[in-house]
């Protein structure tokens, strides 16, 4: 019972926190960036809340209980991006101190068009994504609390849209500090009483089939491994939620500093969520794998410490699909709605729009978490919207590299098309995720032609 009281309690302060913070937000650029005032320790919390959601936590776990390791060593793919985010691409953000969307920063290369289907493909991604965190937040309430999950949806999501709807970036950044606090504690904590349940490390050690420890493990190839380390690398590679981080920093610097903590950050933290599926593995090996890191909870957590990581379990999620959620809304305003539409809209029915879109998006997407099953393999999913489109331009964008509107046009075409003939008319060969064949089609076509200067006032040159 005292845990259901702390469980409660937590939900009901982040929910009235998340009210009260964002009740201040008075326009669209504040809904979308926050006011651009945060530090490198504000930017590690809440890029590092946002990507730890219920994929890279449950999903986790899982896919380790089922092939060992490798998952982990797969994910540092993820990692390693963030680093290289934060060493080539953070640094050049203050060039794009008006934007707050990825197709802002795309228009400066690709006009209206790249905004566009900027705002497409980004509305496609965050709307998977945020269906894949609410079904998380369904299983994580009938799992530990009992409840029905259209009941936990109701409640998880509920509080969700409410605080995003009402405060934007601005509640999801300070409820994110909350929630990382919470979820960097209450993890770990996992894994060193599963681990002292088992006997400790060694036991833990002779218990797991001997497979599981080793490199590519019973389920991959080498091959099959490094591509899936690839798509871990490409798949979420400048997505809006994490561009918008690199948004409101007060400086370079400071979102420099800040990314690359998180991504120093994500290698114990995916190497801890995922150990806890081989204590899972050695406490029942018949599962079922996906609830691999709340039955550890359940066995070895005492009272009251089981309540603050079950906060913290909601807290993985449910800081990951607000900032989802965030950026679905402003996608579809800023980089859809804006461009097409034939007068200019105001500052106070933008942002009205952008709440309301914010309810819809959230409430359909609880009808898409509904059918799903494996967090991780709709997260790949969800990547497909995204690689073969976005990553290489983006990234050229930021870098300073100009092609045409009709070679990154062209480019996407190419990276839809590889996708979907590698994994509907080939099979998917070698396990290879289509997304980073038609990532790679993509920066082939987009960098086989010669890049445009930049003149000094930044146009490019003939």
């Amino acid at each position: 019972m005292i845990d259901i009281v702390l469980v409660a309690t937590y939900l009901i302060v982040i929910l009235v926190f998340g009210l009260l913070v964002g009740a201040r937000t008075a326009s669209f650029e504040g809904y979308a960036v926050a006011g651009r005032s945060y530090g490198s320790a504000v930017i590690f919390a809440t890029l590092s809340a946002s990507f730890i959601g219920g994929g890279f936590s449950i999903g986790n776990a899982e896919k380790v209980f089922l092939f060992g390791i490798a998952n982990i060593v797969a994910l540092w793919g993820f990692s390693l991006k963030e680093i290289l985010v934060a060493r080539y691409l953070a640094p050049r953000m203050s060039r794009f101190s008006e934007a707050v969307s990825v197709g802002d920063i795309m228009a400066t290369s690709f006009g209206r068009t790249g905004r566009v289907i900027s705002g497409l493909f980004s509305l496609l991604l965050c709307c998977g994504i945020v269906g894949a965190q609410i079904g998380a937040i369904g299983a994580v309430f009938k799992v530990f609390l009992g409840l029905d999950v259209l009941i936990g949806v109701a409640i998880g999501c509920g509080i969700v849209i409410l605080y995003t709807t009402v405060g934007g970036m601005r509640a999801v950044v300070l409820t994110d500090i909350a929630q990382f606090l919470v979820l960097s504690i209450g993890i770990p904590l996992v894994l060193v009483f599963g681990i002292i349940y088992v006997g400790g490390f060694d036991g833990l050690v002779a218990a797991v089939p001997a497979d599981r420890w080793t490199l590519p493990g019973p389920h991959y190839s080498w091959l099959g491994l490094a591509a899936l380390f690839l798509a871990f690398l490409l798949g979420e590679t400048l997505v809006p939620p994490y561009v918008q981080r690199l948004l409101i920093g007060r400086n370079a610097a400071a979102v420099a500093r800040g990314t690359l903590l998180s991504g120093l950050f994500s290698m114990p933290f995916f190497a801890i969520s995922g150990l806890i599926g081989l204590v899972a593995l050695t406490i029942n090996p018949e599962g079922p794998a996906h609830l691999a890191l709340p039955q550890v909870v359940m066995t070895v957590m005492p009272p009251v410490l089981k309540g603050f990581v079950i906060a913290g379990i909601i807290s993985v999620v449910m800081s990951s699909a607000d900032s989802f959620l965030n950026s679905a809304a402003v996608a579809f305003v800023n980089d859809i709605v804006r461009p097409l539409r034939p007068k200019p809209i105001s500052q106070a029915d933008t942002l009205l729009l952008a709440r309301l879109v914010t309810l819809v998006v959230g409430v359909g997407a609880v009808v898409f978490a509904l059918t799903i099953e494996s967090l991780l393999d709709i997260l790949l999913l969800a990547y497909t919207y995204w690689a073969p489109v976005m990553v290489v331009p983006l990234a050229a964008t930021i870098l300073g590299v100009r092609r045409s509107t009709g070679v990154f046009v062209g480019a996407a075409l190419a990276g839809v098309s590889a996708t979907f003939a590698w994994n509907l008319l080939l099979g998917k060969p070698a396990e290879i995720e289509g997304f980073v064949v038609g990532a790679l089609v993509n920066g082939i076509v987009f960098m086989s032609v010669r890049p445009r200067r930049l003149t000094s006032g930044g146009a490019p040159s003939a």
